[in-house]
């Protein structure tokens, strides 16, 4: 088939080329960002913001499936968030819809369930976003919904954070504390039961939707790994796998995060309330439905999918150490942040 991957030139973007390339698909990304991978040969590449309907004809051209991977992040402002996640959102919908498109795959995000007061979350909860980025994504949503109400078929998933090949972001600070032999600090004891995925799951999960019957995909799915413990646990298996004995370190959750709020306020960390107000809390969702429905079954556990991305860390830190952003893609500006390496 013919996919077309929206922010194609991002982490998702190139797992999931490199994923439907494997199976002898054809992709086409569009994407704000250059497609800088070995990879650009073998695809049709739109270079170009997603907001801008003059390149939907080309984009569309010939698709069967469209994959919605297209977001503005966290750090980014918050009129820029709204502005690609809604507005983007809805424009490419309506296109899809002009253009009869097979079936639009939505990545959405669990940061639509803010921060929950009971485990694990279903589908059916109660959304409360966190922030520009949380709240977006709700609002995306509510775009996916109005179309499909008008016979579009739109799968939405909502993955866990997930990792793999190219992802960096605020997991390049553990990375970097196990290569450099650190302690890591987490908030509060870190035995709190913690939920990833790694991203060749949720590249499954992405082909099942485009796959499988429409009345099993036209839905709303929870995505995340089956096996995962608690975040001191997994976390100290990248450390032990870095081979310098070094510990996951508790700090008291209250302190830690007023210090993340006012280094947040004061544009000094890339820590965003999202994560800071959830990492030392319970947070994992239910992955019944899309195992019964579509057949889901996730192969890595959380210490399998750290420990893989921490070794594409290692191979390749040379070549990303000098980078900095506000994608998922190259380590964040550290801020203040950077001082931590001489206390820990």
């Amino acid at each position: 088939m013919n996919y077309l991957i929206t922010g194609g030139s991002g982490f998702m973007g190139i797992n999931l080329t490199r994923y439907l390339l494997g199976r002898g698909h054809n992709v086409r990304t569009y994407d704000i960002a250059p497609f800088d991978y070995p990879e650009a040969n073998q695809i049709s590449i739109i270079h170009g913001d997603i907001r801008n309907r003059e390149l939907h004809a080309q984009a569309f051209e010939g698709i069967d499936v469209v994959v919605h991977c297209a977001a503005a992040l966290p750090l980014c402002t918050a009129e820029e968030i709204m502005s690609t996640e809604v507005y983007g959102t809805r424009l490419l919908l309506e296109t899809a819809l002009e253009r009869g498109i097979e079936r639009f795959v939505h990545i959405s995000s669990t940061a639509v369930y803010g921060v929950p007061d009971h485990h694990p979350l279903v589908e059916d909860d109660k959304l409360i976003g966190v922030g520009p980025y949380g709240e977006a994504k709700i609002q995306a949503e509510a775009v996916c919904a109005e179309f499909r109400a008008q016979g579009m078929c739109i799968p939405v998933l909502r993955p866990k954070s997930f990792i793999g090949p190219e992802r960096l972001g605020a997991f390049e600070l553990l990375y970097d504390f196990a290569f450099t032999g650190h302690n890591f600090p987490v908030l509060g004891s870190g035995n709190n039961l913690y939920q990833f995925l790694d991203v060749e799951d949720l590249c499954d999960a992405v082909y099942l939707c485009a796959n499988k019957e429409i009345e099993a995909v036209n839905d709303v799915f929870n995505v995340g790994s089956a096996r995962f413990g608690t975040l001191r646990q997994d976390f100290q298996a990248v450390l032990d796998r870095a081979g310098y004995e070094r510990k996951v370190i508790g700090l008291p959750a209250a302190p830690a995060i007023w210090t993340l709020r006012a280094l947040e306020n004061l544009h000094l960390s890339p820590l965003y309330k999202w994560i800071y107000e959830t990492a030392g809390k319970e947070s994992f969702v239910s992955i019944d439905k899309i195992g019964e429905r579509l057949g889901f079954a996730p192969k890595y556990s959380n210490e399998e999918a750290l420990i893989r991305n921490y070794d594409w860390y290692v191979e390749n830190r040379d070549r990303i150490s000098q980078r900095a952003g506000v994608t998922h893609r190259v380590p964040w500006k550290r801020g203040a942040l950077k001082l931590a390496r001489y206390i820990f």
